[in-house]
């Protein structure tokens, strides 16, 4: 397809959820880091449930920075790979204590436990420009089963596919609508293909029609 079919085709996926809150329930840039840390291979849901208590006692990275991992495992326990990321958190408190929250992707990369996606979330919902796309579990299942890019599970090699395939002013909302899509039609299994928004163009839809 030409570059401009894409954006006109996924236009309609962006209009619907384009409302949605994204599933981390972030009140600030200080709480959406650390949770993004937590959330990776785990559910927003638990992550959700873990961190309103840990929140009230340490509202912010200069009170995370003084405590220790000890004093954390009361709240993280919980959390899938939790000694991992209590370090991560940790480590990341002490950078960003006395320092705002980076707003590019290369700086925030380099916090620990922050890769390419969750630094798109971060610019994403702390409205920066972007500089990618974003691709988690959900995007890495819905793209290909679409027909956007053949089924990897690289997550940067799908969003380095998009990045070239898509328009530049898609780039901010297409990788959360296709999460959202995930999360809620295009299920594993069983996906509720008649109510997405894009199936007439979906080549899942067309194979399980079309024999």
């Amino acid at each position: 397809m030409l570059f401009t079919d894409w954006q006109a085709i996924l236009q309609p996926l962006i209009e619907k959820y384009k409302d949605y809150k994204h599933p981390l329930h972030f009140k600030n840039p200080y709480q959406l880091v650390i949770m993004v840390i937590l959330a990776a291979q785990d559910s927003d849901a638990n992550i959700n449930i873990v961190c309103k208590p840990f929140f009230k006692t340490y509202p912010d990275f200069k009170s995370l920075s003084i405590t220790t991992s000890n004093d954390l495992l009361v709240y993280f326990s919980s959390v899938k790979n939790y000694s991992n990321k209590i370090n991560w958190i940790l480590d990341t408190a002490s950078v960003l204590k006395d320092r705002t929250i980076p707003k590019r992707l290369d700086e925030l990369i380099k916090l620990r436990g922050i890769g390419r996606k969750s630094a798109n979330v971060i610019l994403r919902e702390t409205h920066q420009k972007p500089e990618g796309i974003l691709v988690d579990l959900h995007v890495i299942r819905v793209v290909p089963r679409f027909g956007l890019t053949s089924e990897f599970k690289d997550a940067n090699k799908i969003e380095k596919i998009l990045m070239e395939k898509l328009p530049y002013s898609m780039w901010n909302d297409i990788g959360m609508a296709f999460s959202f899509l995930g999360r809620t039609i295009c299920r594993p299994t069983n996906p509720k293909c008649t109510i997405c928004p894009i199936h007439t163009d979906c080549a899942y839809f067309k194979k399980i029609t079309n024999p």
